[in-house]
């Protein structure tokens, strides 16, 4: 079953007196376990994209489906409800707060649960992207990657059936991207979709499908 899908999707923005149309009829459909590269030139709409993807952004017209449901047809509590429980982003710049420990970083999104509970679980996603001797550490006290790993740790915490990831290897060196892709595979391999928009030619190599972007349309030749 496609765990995420958007259907004839158009997103049109207001700037001034102009009207701009980042997606013009977009139409893809991602399955569990599927790693997925999204590429195109800067301002070809991959970022627009990724967030009708994640429940961030309506279409302007056409649908987003996540596991069967019509997002439209959602009121703002369910569908951050859907976000929460199916949706786990990772981005380029990390995002970390500074002040917290690796553990809190990853525990954050899911505050509201039991707080014992939800460190444990902090803890294993750690320990799984080889950070389990930085669990106390501050972001300070990490390197690029490891602070990339704790994002992806944190993007999990909420056992998510879908991560999608902006630009996740962007200022991360070749051998450390490797490492970081190494996890995405992991956690496909457990029926997790991933999405990453990419100009990186390394995340292009390890990806199922790639799908390209120009001008807000889908590159029908690569796809």
């Amino acid at each position: 079953m496609t765990v995420i899908s958007a259907t004839d999707a158009v997103k049109e923005y207001h700037s001034g007196d102009r009207l701009l149309r980042a997606l013009k009829g977009v139409s893809l459909s991602i399955d569990p376990g599927e790693f997925v590269a999204i590429v195109g030139p800067s301002g070809s709409g991959k970022s627009t994209l990724l967030n009708l993807l994640g429940l961030l952004d309506d279409p302007t017209e056409g649908q987003v489906t996540v596991d069967g449901t019509a997002v439209s047809g959602l009121s703002t509590r369910e569908r951050t409800e859907v976000r929460r429980d199916t949706v786990g982003f990772v981005f380029q710049d990390f995002y970390l707060l500074p002040t917290l420990t690796a553990r809190e970083n990853v525990a954050v999104p899911g505050m509201i649960s039991d707080r014992t509970e939800l460190l444990e679980r902090a803890d294993r996603l750690l320990k799984r992207v080889g950070l389990g001797d930085r669990l106390t550490h501050s972001p300070s006290e990490l390197s690029g990657g490891q602070k990339q790993r704790v994002a992806i740790a944190r993007s999990m915490v909420n056992e998510p059936d879908i991560l999608l990831t902006d630009e996740p290897t962007g200022n991360l060196d070749q051998e450390t991207g490797a490492q970081v892709l190494d996890v995405f595979r992991e956690f496909t391999a457990e029926d997790v979709a991933v999405v990453t928009v990419t100009h990186d030619k390394q995340v292009e190599s390890v990806a199922d499908r790639t799908i390209e972007l120009v001008d807000g349309k889908l590159d029908p030749d690569h796809r």
